[in-house]
C-alpha cells in the first residue's frame, strides 16, 4: 500500500529548504556561504532557521532511504541502479554543467565580480550522495527485501516496536558527531559529516518502512513526547548554549524532531488528491531550479527600498513562481523531463 505520508513529507522537505534558503539572504554571513545578501538583515529569522536547520537535511535524507523501499518493491536490482541513474545521476550531472552555473553567474554579476563559466555541483551534492548511498548499500536492502520473514529483518522490526530502538538510531548518529567532530552541525554539504549522516539517515529510514504498522504504532504512542522533548532541547540550546551545543545534545533533538515530524506526518498526511499529485511531481524539478530563482529575485528585489519582511516574502514569491512556471514547461517537453528527474 502506498504511503501517501511519505509524499508529502518529501515535499514539505523541499518546501522547507526553499524557504530556509531565501531566509540565508537576510543573514550577514550568507554571502560567505555563498548567497546573495540583502543589505538590511533580519535577525529575528535566525530563531525559526536555527530550529529546522538540525533536522530538515536529516529528513530528506531518511525520507530518499523510505522512497528507496518502495522503489524496489517492484524491480531488480539491475532494474533499480538504472532507474536511479535515469532519475538521480543524470539530473545531478545535468544540474552541475548546466543549472547551478547559472545561479553562480547571477551571484558574480550582483557582486561586480568576472563574470565566467564555473561548474560546480552546488546544491545539487544532495543527489550525488543519495546515489552513491543506494550504490552501496543496495546489497544489503536486496538482501532485507528477498528475507523479509528471516530472522535479521524480524529482529529489526522487533527493535523498532519499541522506543528504545531509537535510542540504537541516536547512539549511531552520536557515535558519527563525537568521530567527525562537525563544526557546525548544520555543515551537511559536501563534507564527511554530510556523507556518513545522510547514509546512516538512508539507511534507517529504509529499516523504518520495514518494521511496517508496529512501528509506526509506537511513532504515534510517544509522538507527544518526541515533540515536547525536542522543543525543551532546542529551548535549552537557544537559552543555555548560545548555539554552541556538544554535538551529541544536538544530535538528540535532531532526532526527535524528526520522529515527531514522521509521527504527525503520518497521523495527518496519510492521504492523497489533486494538491499532492501536482506538488508531488513538481517537488523535484523546483529543487533542482530554486537557486537560479532565489538569486535573480534576489537582483531585482534587494536594491528597492521596503522594508525587511516585505523583501522575503517577494523573494520567496518570486522563487516559488519562477520555479513552477519553469516547471509548466518543462513538463510539457518530453525530452527535457528526463534532465529535471521525471519519468520521459
Amino acid at each position: 500500500m502506498r504511503r501517501y505520508d511519505i509524499d508529502w513529507l518529501r515535499v514539505l522537505a523541499i518546501g522547507l529548504l526553499l524557504i530556509y534558503h531565501v531566509a540565508i539572504g537576510f543573514q550577514m554571513w550568507g554571502r560567505m556561504i555563498g548567497f546573495i545578501t540583502s543589505p538590511q538583515p533580519w535577525n529575528g529569522l535566525w530563531t525559526p532557521m536555527a530550529m529546522l536547520n538540525v533536522w530538515r537535511i536529516p529528513l530528506l535524507f531518511f525520507v530518499s532511504g523510505m522512497g528507496v523501499y518502495f522503489a524496489m518493491r517492484q524491480r531488480s536490482w539491475k532494474e533499480l541502479i538504472t532507474e536511479r541513474t535515469m532519475r538521480i545521476w543524470l539530473p545531478f550531472v545535468f544540474g552541475m554543467f548546466a543549472i547551478v552555473p547559472l545561479h553562480v553567474l547571477v551571484f558574480r554579476y550582483y557582486y561586480k565580480m568576472e563574470l565566467r563559466y564555473i561548474f560546480d555541483p552546488g546544491h545539487l551534492w544532495f543527489l550525488a550522495n543519495i546515489f552513491v548511498y543506494v550504490l552501496v548499500l543496495s546489497p544489503v536492502l536486496f538482501y532485507f527485501k528477498k528475507n523479509e520473514n528471516g530472522k535479521v529483518v524480524q529482529a529489526i522490526r522487533k527493535l523498532f516496536s519499541t522506543p528504545l530502538g531509537l535510542l540504537v538510531v541516536i547512539g549511531a548518529f552520536a557515535v558519527e558527531v563525537v568521530i567527525i567532530k562537525p563544526i557546525p552541525y548544520e555543515l551537511y554539504a559536501m563534507t564527511w559529516h554530510g556523507f556518513v549522516l545522510g547514509l546512516l539517515a538512508f539507511f534507517f529510514g529504509f529499516c523504518f518502512v520495514l518494521s511496517g504498522e508496529r512501528f509506526l504504532q509506537m511513532l504515534l504512542t510517544w509522538r507527544w513526547l518526541f515533540v515536547s522533548l525536542a522543543a525543551g532541547l532546542f529551548t535549552l540550546r537557544i537559552h543555555y548554549f548560545g548555539m554552541q551545543a556538544p554535538g551529541y545534545l544536538v544530535v538528540v533533538e535532531s532526532q526527535l524532531w524528526i520522529y515527531s515530524v514522521l509521527a504527525f506526518g503520518h497521523k495527518y498526511l496519510n492521504h492523497t488528491g489533486k494538491v499532492l499529485q501536482y506538488l508531488s511531481a513538481a517537488a523535484y524539478p523546483v529543487y533542482i531550479l530554486h537557486m537560479f530563482f532565489l538569486y535573480l529575485g534576489s537582483v531585482l528585489v534587494f536594491p528597492i527600498a521596503i522594508p525587511v519582511q516585505l523583501q522575503f516574502v517577494l523573494v520567496l514569491l518570486f522563487t516559488l513562481g519562477g520555479c513552477l512556471l519553469l516547471y509548466e514547461i518543462i513538463r510539457r517537453i518530453k525530452w527535457l523531463r528526463v534532465f529535471f528527474g521525471m519519468k520521459f
